[in-house]
């Protein structure tokens, strides 16, 4: 028979026991607390991300149901042939995705048959790509609001899809549909420490901070959900999708689960906490690592075994579970201050969207039904001078309409609170509250909420009138040209006259003079003739240049020949000998090609070079007579001749080249500035052109180049 233990080993056991069973409630009991802790942790982590995706969603929302009952989508699915009004629906999509950041806007007739997208200019434009095998349309098409999520079929990138039926009398016309990008989404979650998943209703990942578990299943996913999947390619050309590597553990009393996994080949506990999105028909999973879980139960553990052994371990246990509760409350405060910041963020961004829609320079109306204003910009108000408490609440006829207007408002008024308003708008004359009139466009649509009901009608009101003054100054202004360029029309004729006269009339008076001396002197009758015959040449000469002046006004009188250019440049020169040698002024000949031969008026070409080697001899008016040199030369070129007369003066300045050839630019004090601008017109008239450059060695070369006839 054993002996019986003793009292004392008894009371010894039992301590020992007691000690054992308080630890072990110690630890279980932290455990709990950490676990409920975690739990309120992903609560309020499930609410922060469900509120992040329906805020997105919701932001989104309106715009199928706002863009379907624009006139010109309408009108698109009635009459889809029409270019014009296709570029106007495209290009109001685009403003509308750039406008509110959604990936993508288009518009599907009934066939399926994509019409209008905000991407129609791009290489992956949706236009003329079907989706009639999409969920989404064959929702929005029986009446129903269609939402999809999936990847596109025409660029491969995922996006959540909202699809509105377009109806008109009743009949449903087509689909329009907004496609939103959750991938900035994603991103976010990626830069966190835990992972966060997102899965359809078949139990399908689609969106996930872990890239590995994209497009696996929970679960084995049925047969007949892989063939909707795959006849509706909701996620491209992908059939199979495998199980997540997920042990799943349920914990009694708590409400997530222990998913033992790995992530980046680093094996890991996690606390999951599921959050069912029914309107969307996901299930949104936020998870936690339950290391933490581990440490505070092995923590209890030790400190329940230490405060059994001694007061000053359970002190110390005291000052460790105290440190504990500081941790969570300041967990507790840094989550608060993020919920805080995420407020701050949302206050600022309508702040910032109130701002700019201060800052517009157009005028923004909101009226109900009844007509009366409900909302006015700082725009308006500045536009018509009216205060906002002023305008708000009042009814027709407001205080900005213009007296000598009245009806017109009026029915403007009425055609706009019935939807007869112009889309393309109209154009309005108002009364600043100062007196003055303001010329105003003005653009009405439909105001709608986010629930599609019709609220009353927005107006933009956008100020013209310095537009209209503008294009009054633009009117008077051509007129005002129209007239100047007859008056120089006239003047240039005029002008180019007397100076073409001005040297046979010099040399017709020189001759004059000579043939009065010579007549004095009883010089030989030959000399005398001679110089008679020199004014009968000129003054033919002076007739045969008004002729061909006429002529070149008219190019109907045009006397134009075959002349060899030889023949005209030695024939200009032999004009000006006379002036030449009495200058002091060497005048060099250089004829490359003496053969070549162009077609046009020898009066006029000749002309021309007397002008030019004039020109050059003012040029070289205060150069010694031994420095002063003109050189003409005709040479070749592709398909013409080149005619240069050159000078060793001091040059054109640079900032004058571009303005050489200017009516009335002239560089001396008594030159009229049209000899030059007639030389170019007479060349060009030819059917060549003429140039100008300062020669390296110094000097101007003036050159024309004319086309050549065989």
């Amino acid at each position: 028979m054993l002996p019986l233990p003793s009292p004392r080993l008894v009371r010894r056991f039992l301590v020992a026991a007691g000690a054992l069973a308080v630890i072990a409630a110690s630890g279980d009991w932290a455990e709990r607390h950490e676990l409920q802790t975690k739990t309120e942790g992903l609560r309020q982590a499930a609410a922060a991300h469900v509120l992040g995706l329906r805020g997105l969603v919701e932001r989104h929302d309106f715009l199928p149901h706002a863009a379907a009952r624009h006139p010109d989508v309408q009108a698109l699915l009635r009459a889809p042939r029409d270019a014009a009004l296709r570029a106007r629906v495209n290009d109001y999509f685009a403003d509308l995705q750039s406008t509110t950041g959604a990936a993508a806007l288009f518009l599907v007739d009934r066939a399926g048959l994509t019409l209008a997208a905000s991407n129609w200019n791009l290489p992956s434009s949706f236009v003329g790509q079907s989706y009639r095998q999409r969920p989404y349309f064959e929702d929005a098409v029986q009446g129903r609001r269609g939402l999809f999520y999936g990847l596109g079929l025409t660029t491969g990138q995922s996006g959540l899809f909202i699809a509105e039926p377009v109806r008109a009398d009743g009949a449903i016309l087509g689909v329009v549909v907004v496609k939103i990008s959750l991938e900035a989404l994603q991103a976010t979650w990626q830069r966190g420490t835990d992972p966060v998943v997102l899965r359809d209703r078949h139990g399908i990942v689609f969106l996930s901070s872990v890239p590995e578990w994209l497009f696996h299943a929970i679960r084995p996913v049925p047969a007949a959900d892989l063939q909707w999947i795959a006849e509706h390619r909701q996620y491209g050309d992908r059939t199979q999708f495998p199980v997540l590597p997920w042990h799943v553990e349920s914990r009694g009393g708590t409400p997530g689960v222990v998913l033992r996994t790995s992530v980046a080949n680093r094996r890991m506990d996690l606390l999951a906490l599921d959050t069912p999105l029914p309107e969307l028909g996901w299930t949104l999973t936020v998870t936690t690592d339950m290391q933490e879980v581990a440490q505070a139960r092995q923590l209890a553990l030790m400190l329940a075994a230490l405060a059994v052994a001694l007061l000053l371990l359970g002190v110390l246990y005291w000052r460790l579970r105290e440190k504990r509760f500081i941790e969570q409350k300041t967990a507790r405060i840094e989550l608060e201050r993020r919920v805080e910041a995420r407020t701050r963020d949302l206050e600022e961004a309508h702040a910032f969207r109130k701002a700019m829609e201060d800052s517009l320079l157009v005028g923004m109306r909101a009226r109900d039904p009844s007509g009366k204003i409900i909302y006015v910009n700082p725009a308006l108000c500045a536009m018509v001078g009216y205060s906002a408490d002023e305008l708000l609440g009042r009814r027709p006829p407001y205080p900005y309409w213009h007296p000598d207007d009245h009806e017109k408002h009026e029915r403007e008024s009425t055609d706009a609170l019935q939807g007869r308003a112009a889309p393309h708008g109209f154009e309005s004359r108002i009364r600043h509250k100062d007196g003055h009139d303001v010329i105003t466009m003005v653009y009405t649509a439909p105001l709608v909420d986010a629930q599609g009901v019709h609220r009353g009608w927005m107006s933009s009101v956008v100020d013209i009138t310095a537009q209209k003054q503008a294009e009054a100054r633009q009117r008077d202004q051509e007129i005002r040209l129209q007239r100047s360029a007859r008056l120089a029309s006239v003047g240039e004729m005029a002008s180019t006259l007397a100076h073409e006269l001005n040297q046979p009339l010099m040399a017709l008076s020189n001759f004059a003079v000579a043939a009065r001396a010579l007549a004095a002197q009883s010089a030989p009758r030959d000399l005398l003739a001679g110089a008679l015959d020199e004014i009968v040449e000129q003054s033919k000469r002076a007739s045969e240049i008004v002729k061909r002046v006429r002529a070149f006004i008219n190019p109907q009188r045009g006397q134009y020949e075959r002349l060899p250019i030889a023949s005209v440049v030695t024939h200009a020169a032999t004009l000006l000998t006379p002036e030449l040698q009495r200058d002091g002024i060497a005048l060099q000949l250089s004829l490359d090609d003496g053969d070549a031969s162009v077609r046009g008026d020898r009066v006029l070409l000749e002309q021309v070079l007397v002008n030019l080697i004039h020109n050059a001899m003012h040029a070289m008016e205060d150069l010694p007579p031994r420095r002063a040199g003109i050189e003409l030369a005709a040479a070749r070129v592709e398909h013409g001749v080149r005619v240069t007369v050159s000078d060793a003066g001091p040059g054109i300045p640079p900032e004058q080249l571009d303005q050489i050839f200017a009516p009335f630019f002239t560089t001396r004090p008594d030159g009229l500035g049209l000899g030059l601008n007639i030389c170019r017109t007479i060349v060009e008239a030819h059917g060549g052109f003429m140039t100008v450059e300062n020669r390296a060695d110094g000097g101007a070369a003036f050159s024309f180049t004319l086309p050549t006839v065989p």
